[in-house]
């Protein structure tokens, strides 16, 4: 198990760098919010979603869906009530800055997916 999670944190890690790196150097930096912040919350999330579905996987299996669909619920919120006063109040967003916000949020879904397909095969 602990070896398991500390292979899902690095992976989330490198995926964290990488990504921002490389959509910061293709934007300029050129956005209206903070990809640093959006790319930490995210990485953040993801390895609490992760978290709680290792341990209900070993108390509770029967019940992962569950647990699932409402630690998602539980992210977006999350997300809506952090990032509302300076995504939700900018008007004009380009296509480029839309898919700015788009991009992470889909990268860390798959990754947060795989990572818990791959708890799911294990046991």
């Amino acid at each position: 198990m602990n070896k398991r999670i500390l292979y899902v944190v690095a992976s989330i890690l490198v995926i964290l760098v990488v990504a921002y790196n490389l959509q910061s150097y293709l934007t300029d930096d050129n956005v209206p919010y903070s990809l640093q912040k959006l790319y930490i919350f995210h990485g953040i999330a993801v390895l609490i979603v992760y978290l709680g579905i290792e341990i209900i996987h070993d108390k509770m299996p029967n019940q992962i869906g569950t647990a699932y669909l409402t630690l998602m619920f539980l992210k977006i919120g999350t997300f809506i009530l952090l990032f509302k006063s300076t995504i939700f109040s900018i008007k004009d967003l380009t296509l480029t800055d839309r898919l700015g916000l788009v991009i992470p949020f889909f990268l860390f879904l798959i990754a947060e997916t795989a990572c818990i397909a791959k708890l799911l095969k294990s046991k």
